[in-house]
């Protein structure tokens, strides 16, 4: 799901479909309706660029799914990078997502009471710190220092802890 127009970045084979309108809950919720639903989904936010495609394989494996409803990566100041669901439906991301507040530091709580009151079996992923500010952005090159986004935060210059 984009907000735009892929660039150039687009691999081939990929499909990007565009967001719908709303809030981040609605859009979050409408991303798992167009998933198949014998098919598993998984959300990830942008943010977090330490994000390694080997963090994922192991829990999201086939043999791994078996007894599991639902992934959650809890983000460390409160909300969420990831959340997949087993048999996503329409249904059932409304009813987790819709009304779920965004962008605050309960938004993952919150989530995870969803889940469990719907009777989910969740994974839970590694905490991942997501880059919200220049704080943020330099604990997570300093984290993972080997990434793109790492050199691209060292190419700044960077006064009082904010690029300038």
């Amino acid at each position: 799901m984009l907000d735009g127009e892929p660039g150039d970045w687009l691999l081939p084979g990929w499909q990007v479909v565009p967001q719908g309108p709303g809030g981040l809950d609605e859009r979050l919720a409408a991303a798992f309706a167009l998933a198949p639903p014998d098919v598993p989904a998984l959300l990830v936010g942008m943010d977090t660029p330490q994000l390694r495609a080997q963090s994922l394989a192991a829990p999201l494996a086939a043999a791994a799914r078996g007894g599991v409803d639902a992934w959650y990566g809890p983000a460390t100041d409160g909300g969420f990078w990831a959340l997949g669901l087993a048999r996503p439906t329409a249904a059932l991301a409304q009813q987790l997502l819709l009304g779920v507040p965004m962008s605050t530091d309960r938004t993952g709580a919150v989530l995870l009471e969803r889940l469990s009151t719907a009777g989910l079996t969740v994974h839970q992923l590694p905490a991942l710190t997501d880059v919200d500010t220049a704080a943020s952005a330099a604990e997570v090159a300093t984290l993972a220092p080997h990434t793109r986004f790492a050199e691209q935060w060292r190419s700044l210059k960077v006064t009082g802890g904010v690029p300038s």
